[in-house]
């Protein structure tokens, strides 16, 4: 018995490398490689042109002259200056995550004009302003979903304006002209895609709010003596823009590898 069992054992023993031989060897097989995605990155400085479409509501308020206090005397009624604008913009933008901030800086040229009828008794004049420029500095926030980007944007704003009166029903004028610079404050929504790894389009639209300014308007000799007073009025006045934007930006898609 003790004998058979050592011949079994031996048998197995020879018999176990002749099946390892037979078995296949499996084949190399290369791991492979890891996804890359390529994520849009809207950190960098930028610099663009835009082009839109304005307008600024004005409403005029006639009132007694400044030395005597600019009070109110009557409405002498509203009107929307509107028209073209084109200009530019240059800032710098940094990304957190999806958080994207920035600063920028725009100044356009303005073709904003328009007029209406004066409502005081008589109504002999009509009232014009028109916008040649402006100019926005603000900060932004905004939510990055690759080279999509929505912002929200605010700050201060500056308005080139000029004022002054026609005889109604004709282009005479009746008074000097009124050049008014004014500051106030916008704010501002808009959406950008990034269709090009440096170069990003977008349309935006912006509030502006401007401050009541009172102004004081002479005769130009065709209504009154030149230099007399003609009148004092107090004239509000907000503007809406809707402008489309193109912007270059240094920089790049980042590559990341996950």
């Amino acid at each position: 018995m003790k004998k058979f069992l050592l011949g079994t054992v031996a048998l197995m023993a020879l018999a176990a490398p002749a099946a390892a031989a037979d078995l296949a060897a499996r084949p190399y097989t290369k791991a492979p490689p890891a996804p890359i995605a390529l994520v849009y990155d809207w950190s960098g400085f930028y610099i663009g042109a835009n082009g839109g479409w304005g307008s600024s509501h004005k409403c005029w308020d006639f009132t007694t002259p400044v030395a005597l206090g600019a009070t109110f005397v009557a409405a002498e009624g509203c009107h929307d200056a509107t028209g073209g604008v084109a200009g530019g913009q240059i800032g710098y933008r940094w990304q957190a995550g999806t958080w994207v901030f920035g600063l920028e800086a725009q100044g356009d040229w303005a073709d904003l004009s328009g007029r209406n009828r004066s409502l005081l008794p008589g109504g002999f004049f009509d009232n014009q302003s028109r916008i040649d420029a402006f100019g926005l500095f603000t900060g932004q926030i905004g939510y990055a979903a690759n080279n999509a980007l929505f912002y929200l944007k605010g700050g201060a704003a500056v308005t080139s304006d000029r004022f002054r009166s026609f005889a109604t029903g004709t282009n005479v004028v009746v008074s000097n002209d009124v050049n008014d610079t004014r500051w106030g404050g916008t704010v501002g929504v808009g959406v950008e895609y990034g269709f090009a790894p440096n170069w990003s389009a977008a349309i935006e639209y912006d509030h502006l709010f401007m401050q009541d300014r009172t102004n004081t308007f002479l005769n130009n000799g065709v209504a009154g003596p030149a230099g007399t007073l003609f009148g004092t009025d107090r004239i509000r006045q907000d503007v809406d823009l809707v402008t489309v934007r193109v912007n270059y930006r240094w920089g790049g898609p980042v590559v990341a590898k996950y």
